[in-house]
Order: structure tokens, then sequence, then C-alpha cells
């Protein structure tokens, strides 16, 4: 069946509007607005009882967020009579059902809500001076309008959630790099790297916790936070992220150990083997998985090579899911360049664009592999640092603002360039919605730019 238009939408809420008498509507409009708190309250106390909720309202700010929305919503839902004023209210619902898509709300936990506002009128209305037929009529008001609402949000839960799904699956589908094959070489490379450097450790006398987490290594966050998504659901992924357990669970707490008795040379070695054998069976597992996956171009900005925006919606929320799982952090930072339209005007684009893939390269070089490096368009750029506290996250935005402003940018004709940037940041507050972590990375970069540019601000 296709979905109904807005001015479809907008006919069928003036048309239920007008099936009921003018003091119905007054008295729930007023019954609503006098009554918004205690309906919000009750609204949350039922869904807090479904333990599929908590995922979504645990967090304090949230909640406190929340209930002030709900009491606003429930304020407008019945104070709209003219279709330009209905228009507006759809698309606020419709704009409500795709937030509910983008955080993955179930959508029994909003039926579940509906029907707990529906029960929640019907019985704190017995208590109003209403004759037994206007009460039902205002009942019959209250339940149509809010059945409205639910399939206005539902149509665009459906739609924005389809569109998510597909996003999804193509980007679990998207090899990481723009070469598979230079990527199987520097996550090998990035594995030995490692075993290297635990060795050199070992052997010095380092003791268990401070030799070197694979899972912590530069492979160990490329694979975490981007090889999981891209081989999901293989054995040999699952088969190196036991592996990697095992080593920084097991092994590394025993070479830390110091044993004492006459046959710790021996136990020693034996431990060494064990090592030896785990990493080369990830490297085994990593050769199949590359071997299974062919490359794929589309989601790749053709100028810088970063992704595009195509699939930030995907990265974002499964970034969200783990961090919320595993009780980490990570950051957004949004940054540009500083008067890049100059660049354009004064040199021309084929210059602009040299700027750009020069920008994107330095961004490339001072972050790990477990990071995600998104072209947005234009002359900016977004930043997801994985496992992350805000601590960490300003330092390496001043780092990668200091290496833009030393680099000398070399321009077609043999012009060179300096050029600076701007940065703003927002660090993950265990709010479910992405959108909101961008916006408040945007405002911080509004904040750095019209603060005299060149500095790094952080939400």
């Amino acid at each position: 069946m296709p979905h109904l238009s807005l001015t479809d939408l907008s006919n069928e809420w003036l048309s239920l509007n007008e099936r009921f008498p003018s003091d119905t509507h007054q008295f729930v409009l007023t019954f609503f607005q006098n009554n918004a708190k205690m309906l919000s309250e009750r609204f949350y106390e039922a869904m807090l009882s479904d333990s599929g909720a908590s995922k979504f309202l645990s967090n304090e700010d949230v909640s406190q967020r929340l209930g002030s929305s709900m009491q606003r919503w429930l304020s407008g839902l019945f104070a709209s009579f003219d279709q330009d004023a209905i228009k507006r209210l759809i698309a606020e619902q419709r704009k409500i059902g795709e937030v509910h898509a983008r955080i993955d709300l179930p959508l029994h936990l909003v039926l579940r809500g509906a029907r707990c506002l529906k029960d929640s009128f019907a019985s704190l209305v017995k208590n109003e001076a209403l004759s037994g037929e206007q009460r039902i009529q205002a009942m019959r008001f209250v339940s149509d309008t809010i059945d409205l609402t639910m399939e206005i949000m539902g149509q665009a839960y459906s739609i924005s959630h389809d569109r998510n799904s597909r996003a999804e699956e193509a980007y679990r589908l998207f090899a990481i790099t723009q070469n598979i094959a230079n990527e199987k070489d520097q996550q090998r490379a990035a594995v030995l790297h490692w075993e290297n450097q635990l060795m050199f450790d070992q052997a010095v006398g380092k003791k268990g916790t401070e030799l070197p987490r694979i899972q912590a290594s530069d492979f160990g966050l490329w694979f975490r936070h981007k090889g999981v998504h891209a081989f999901e659901g293989s054995a040999e992924s699952t088969a190196i992220l036991d592996v990697m357990d095992s080593i920084d669970n097991v092994l590394l707490p025993l070479l830390g150990t110091d044993i004492e008795d006459a046959e710790s040379p021996v136990q020693r070695i034996s431990l060494l083997h064990d090592l030896r054998d785990k990493v080369r069976s990830i490297l085994f597992n990593l050769d199949s998985l590359f071997e299974q996956n062919n490359e794929l171009e589309s989601g790749r900005d053709v100028l810088t090579r970063l992704l595009n925006r195509k699939f930030l919606p995907v990265v974002l929320t499964r970034q969200i899911d783990q961090a919320r799982r595993q009780k980490t952090s990570f950051a957004v930072m949004v940054l540009d360049i500083d008067h890049f339209k100059q660049v354009n005007d004064t040199y021309g684009h084929q210059a602009g664009d040299a700027v750009l893939q020069q920008l994107a390269l330095i961004l490339v070089n001072n972050s790990r592999s477990g990071d995600y490096l998104f072209r947005l368009g234009g002359e900016e750029f977004l930043l997801i640092a994985v496992d992350m506290e805000k601590s960490q996250i300003k330092r390496l935005a001043d780092k990668l603002r200091e290496s833009v402003a030393r680099e000398t940018f070399r321009l077609p004709e043999g012009k060179t360039l300096n050029v600076t940037i701007s940065a703003g940041v927002a660090c993950f507050d265990n709010h479910p919605d992405h959108q909101r972590l961008i916006r408040k990375a945007d405002d911080a970069l509004y904040q750095a730019k019209s603060s005299g540019r060149n500095r790094v601000v952080i939400a």
C-alpha cells in the first residue's frame, strides 16, 4: 500500500476533528494542557516497567529531557485546527518516527506508550464533571487522535528503518579501504609489529600489566571496530576475537609473572610457543577473511578516498551500541579548512582539490586504524575516534590542528600554500541518538570558527 501524502494526512486529520463537537475539542485541549505533567509521569512509569525500554530511558539526562518533550507534545497534540497548523503537527510526528528508527527503538514500545496514554486518560476523565455521552466523545476523540499520530510515526519509522537497514547491509559488505590487498598487508604488518613489541618488552622484564595488549594495538582497534563489521557472521572473525581475548587475559598475565622455580625457563618458552601459535592463527584467519571478500567502491569519496557520509549513520549507530554495551567512550570531531573559499577563488578549484587531498592524507597519517574518517562534503571532514575519553580527544584534536598548520600544501604549477583548520568535538554521553552528537560537534565547530579559527572547541 502506498504511503499517504502530507495533503492526504492533513485532510484525514481535519476530517477526524470535524467528527467531534467544539466543546469536546475544548475540553480535551484544556485537560491535556493542565495534566501534561501527570500523563507524562504515568507514561514513563509504564515504559520503565518494560525491561526492553531501559536501553533508551536509563540515562538520567535523557529521561529528564524526554519528560519535558513529552509534556510539550501532549500539550500541543490537540491545539491545531487549520490545515497549515495540522501539517506542522504531522511533520513533527514524522520527525519523531524518524528519531525512533534512528535509535532503533522497538515499535512495540511506542505502541505500548500510546496504549498507556489512552488508558491514563480514560481513568482520569472519570473524575471530570461530564455527562456519559460527553465522556464517550472525549475518549473517542483522544483515542482516534493518538491512533492517527501512531500511524504517521509508524509510516516515517518504516521508511527510515528500511533505509537504515539497506545502508547497514551495504556497509557490512563494504571493503573498509580503497584497496583490499593493501589493507591485508597493512593489518598483517600491524599484527607482527605488536608481536615484536611484545617480545622486546617481555625480554627487558616488563610486568604483565605493562605488556602491550593486542586488543588495544593498532590491529586490535581496527579489527574490533571495523573488521568485525566488514566480516560479520564469519567463523574466522569470531576465532580472531576469541584468540585476542585469550592472549590479553590469559597469556600476557602469565608472561609477566615472575617464575622463580627451576622450570621457569621451560614454562616461559612454552608460553612463547603458545603465543606464536595464536599469532599464526590470527594471521591465517585474517588471510582467509580477505580472500573471501571483494572490494566495493560505493561509499568512498572519489577525491579523497575517505568514507563519504553514506555510511555515517550506520557507523555511528554501531559505535553507540558498542560503547553502551562495553561501557567505553568515543568522540566525534567535525573539522573544516579555514577560509577555504579564498583558496578556490584565488588559485582555482584544481588547487582546492589538491588541498583537500593533502588534508585527507594528514588526517589518515595522524589517526589510528580503528578510527573512522569521513569527508562530509566541500571542505568539511568528520573523525570518529574510538575508545577515547575527553582528555585524550583534546590532545588528538590539537595534534591534527598543529600538523595541518605546519604543513606546506603544494598546488599545481609549483605554488605552495599554508592553511589552518578549525575543529569542534563532542564526546559520547550515552545518548542513543547519533544526530544529537553530530549537532553538538557542529555547534562546537561554529564556536571555534566564530572565535577566531585555527582552534579546537570541545562541547
